[in-house]
């Protein structure tokens, strides 16, 4: 699991901020697919992941977004993803199973970066959406929460920002 807090200038203009990222041991009874396991490339059982508990690595990302929220002057986190509602589902069933009281994020806003890369540069796949924005994209890295994390987030602000400097929000 990964998290990049996105971060406001006093222009208005959004970058990425700092990354969080934890390798997961599977909780009981996960429903892991192998055909998942072979696309991705990772084994999580294996020894040498170094994995954390789910609710330790859930319990520091929250902790880090709640203090990037209060130091940007916001109420709630809002989930950026590339296909979100999967991202968001998976964040919220995790704060669910780890008993979370404080969860940072909004229960059901978030930003779909596949869905505004496709308006804006007609691609909705992540390594295509990034080369027609200028974004470096080593598809070797790819599926990596980290990686896929981060090159969302840089996504999503290239995304914003165009929209502001063409006049965008008001």
């Amino acid at each position: 699991i990964a998290a990049t807090v996105i971060e406001m200038d006093e222009s208005g203009f959004i970058h990425p901020g700092h990354t969080e990222s934890y390798h997961i041991k599977p909780f009981e009874g996960a429903n892991i697919e192998q055909a998942a396991i072979d696309f991705i490339g990772i084994d999580p059982f294996h020894p040498l992941r170094i994995a954390s508990p789910e609710e330790d690595a859930i319990n520091k990302i929250f902790r880090s977004v709640r203090k990037s929220v209060k130091n940007q002057g916001c109420n709630r986190a809002v989930l950026v993803g590339h296909n979100a509602a999967f991202d968001l589902g998976f964040v919220m069933a995790a704060a669910e199973r780890c008993d979370v009281k404080r969860n940072p994020f909004h229960p059901f806003s978030c930003f779909d970066t596949a869905t505004l890369a496709g308006l804006a540069y007609g691609q909705t796949v992540l390594a295509k959406a990034c080369i027609e924005a200028d974004i470096d994209f080593d598809k070797s890295e790819a599926h990596s929460a980290r990686y896929d994390t981060e090159k969302t987030a840089e996504l999503f602000c290239t995304i914003v920002n165009r929209w502001k400097d063409l006049g965008g929000w008001l």
